[in-house]
């Protein structure tokens, strides 16, 4: 089992140095320290990492090569963390705080999605009460967008200043207070309700910008796939959520009640978040040091990876590349028929197919469950690919990451580019049903979309990296 040799100074070459190691047994480890965890020092873990995980040797060598020590660093953190074994047969406690804290995300990912779903099944006794028309039913519903639009863009730069955690609170915080507010508003006033979905699109556009940027800083690059796909799993979730319990409650409570609850959800939520999460694990008081070094080895991981290249990407010449209009144009057409599906599909199945509401919201469920599912499996076999030995590159190419030096820039343009095709769409359902007195016509537009997006995305779309 080979030693390692570290140096003071990184400005000498170090050539590779092999040579016996025995470590301390258990027993020598309890009498110079009571928690032998403390121990465990970076050098200490990759010799035991070296024994358990059957690594044949590692050196520290100079500058040229400091990218693969920290790779054998990480290697070494996740097969002890994998093992769960100490020190000579003593038990080693590895905490996974972190997995609370991707189920606290989860959980507010679906409130997000919930607390947005209940306006598509109270907008039918809404409409009916109040008097309003299809097409301005379809303003109502496109309201939380005007908000969400500016907030999508907007909202990494400001997650990445103030930190994810504190950005998600005031966030979730606000989405919830705004949707407490909106039957009293209704009952106010058409102007006032929407200048509350306004204020509740605006809150909500910081959901994902904040659980990408704190779910990078909470999980090693090994976990992350899964950490955001169990995420997105809630996310979805929380369409299935809310469409099945809205009706229900309003039966029993009124319109008012499923407002309450998954507002009353929020703020209970944002008291746990408040108390045990923050934007960096180094600080928490409830993450141990060697889940530390996990996550900041991962880091090093993807830092390593990518060489600390930092890249401007002109405009012009993303612009150029068909790939990213095939991005752009799918994700253009899933927003379209996305809000489509969200905002009006209870509406359609109550008043076109005379579906009671409680099974017409049941009936739009369904698709949002499948989407739960998939979002799982998908994060999931990242992770195994990851694990299995593939390149970072080579599964981010699978995602379709063809500008990885770019993300931000391909991400803002795409995801401002199809929140407007939804405000479109959701208006656009409302005033093509009210001219033409059928859905029928707007669904048969919104499949042609998906036909070409299709075809144009399977001919033009790559794996490949293309700027």
């Amino acid at each position: 089992m080979a030693g390692i040799i570290s140096s003071s100074s990184y400005n000498t070459h170090h050539k590779l140095l092999l040579q016996p190691c025995h470590h301390p047994s258990s027993q020598t480890l309890r009498r110079q320290n009571k928690n032998p965890i403390k121990t465990l020092t970076k050098t200490r873990m990759m010799k035991i990492a070296e024994e358990r995980c059957g690594m044949r040797y590692m050196a520290v060598m100079g500058d040229k090569n400091n990218g693969r020590v920290r790779r054998r660093w990480a290697e070494a953190v996740k097969c002890m963390a994998a093992e769960g074994g100490g020190v000579s047969g003593a038990p080693l406690v590895v905490e996974k705080y972190r997995y609370t804290v991707v189920c606290l995300v989860a959980f507010v990912m679906c409130l997000c999605n919930a607390d947005r779903t209940v306006m598509s099944v109270a907008i039918v006794p809404l409409a009916h009460t109040n008097g309003w028309s299809t097409s301005f039913v379809g303003i109502i519903q496109s309201s939380f967008l005007w908000g969400y639009i500016i907030s999508s863009v907007i909202g990494g730069a400001i997650a990445d200043r103030l930190g994810g955690a504190r950005v998600m609170a005031w966030g979730a915080g606000l989405w919830s207070l705004a949707t407490l507010l909106t039957p009293w508003a209704a009952n106010h006033s058409a102007a006032t309700l929407l200048v509350v979905r306004a204020v509740f699109g605006l809150a909500e556009g910081v959901a994902f910008p904040s659980m990408n940027i704190l779910l990078s800083r909470w999980f090693p690059i090994h976990e992350r796939a899964r950490a955001v796909g169990i995420s997105m799993a809630g996310f979805q979730l929380g369409n299935v959520v809310g469409l099945c319990l809205t009706p229900i409650l309003m039966s029993v409570v009124g319109i008012s009640g499923p407002f309450v609850l998954f507002s009353s959800l929020g703020l209970l939520w944002l008291v746990a978040w408040a108390y045990g999460v923050g934007s960096d694990p180094r600080k928490s008081r409830f993450v141990s040091k060697l889940e530390v070094q996990l996550i900041e080895a991962g880091k090093a991981v993807d830092s390593s990876n990518s060489n600390g290249k930092s890249h401007r990407l002109p405009l012009v010449l993303l612009l150029s590349k068909k790939p990213f209009w095939a991005i752009l144009l799918a994700n253009i057409i899933n927003n379209w028929g996305y809000f489509v599906l969200l905002s009006w599909m209870p509406i359609y199945f109550n008043t076109v197919l005379n579906v009671n509401l409680r099974e017409a919201a049941w009936f739009s469920a369904i698709p949002w469950g499948v989407m739960a599912v998939s979002s799982f499996v998908a994060g999931s076999a990242s992770d195994h690919l990851t694990k299995a030995g593939y390149s970072l590159v080579f599964v981010r190419k699978m995602m379709q990451d063809i500008a990885p030096y770019s993300t931000g820039l391909v991400h803002g343009i795409t995801n401002g580019a199809g929140t407007l095709a939804a405000i479109i769409s959701t208006i656009g359902a409302g005033y093509f049903v009210e001219w033409l007195g059928s859905f029928k016509a707007f669904l048969t537009l919104t499949a042609m979309l998906y036909f070409a997006a299709t075809i144009f995305y399977n001919l033009y779309a790559t794996a490949e990296r293309v700027v």
